[in-house]
């Protein structure tokens, strides 16, 4: 199979249905976006080889796969209730890691080491994934399950963050007003 179909020279690409959209459009912003977080989860899985993660890519798979996917198809090819379910694993994630974490005293700055700043990154990547999502729910609400995975899935990476500061012994930095 040839990597390149010449197909997309005109600037469009095909959803999985076939049909084509401008690669300016939300969808493609959208899972583009989805795709770049799912490389930068790679390189933090470079640093720290984590099983969870590994699943978070996977299921990032399944969310571009949704979103390249118009929505009327997606009973056809995904389970939408596995947005849902994941959405709880990330949850569960996020109080065990909590649950070892000192209190927050303040905003905390993205640096530490480079693994904590590529989390950093993953958090920021999530957060703009989710910014193209709740543009698509502006013209189907569905795409709402999406958005509320990615809005969990950023508070999972910030947490993530704070443990890499936990288990490596680097102190957070916080925020200092210049007032």
């Amino acid at each position: 199979m040839k990597v390149y179909t010449r197909t997309g020279d005109n600037g469009t690409t095909s959803l999985s249905d076939g049909s084509r959209v401008s690669k300016n459009d939300n969808l493609l912003h959208a899972y583009g976006t989805v795709d770049e977080l799912n490389s930068f989860i790679g390189v933090v899985i470079s640093q720290n080889s984590d099983d969870f993660l590994t699943k978070v890519q996977n299921e990032l798979f399944v969310v571009g796969g949704m979103l390249a996917t118009p929505v009327a198809n997606w009973g056809k090819y995904w389970k939408v209730e596995r947005l849902a379910e994941f959405t709880t694993e990330l949850e569960h994630e996020i109080d065990r890691m909590t649950a070892e974490l000192p209190p927050m005293r303040g905003f905390i700055l993205p640096q530490g080491s480079r693994l904590i700043a590529d989390t950093h990154v993953c958090r920021t990547v999530c957060r703009r994934a989710e910014r193209y999502v709740v543009a698509l729910m502006e013209v189907d609400e569905a795409y709402q399950k999406v958005q509320v995975l990615l809005n969990r899935l950023s508070d999972f990476f910030f947490i993530l963050a704070r443990y890499f500061h936990l288990k490596e012994n680097i102190s957070e930095t916080l925020y200092q007003s210049g007032k």
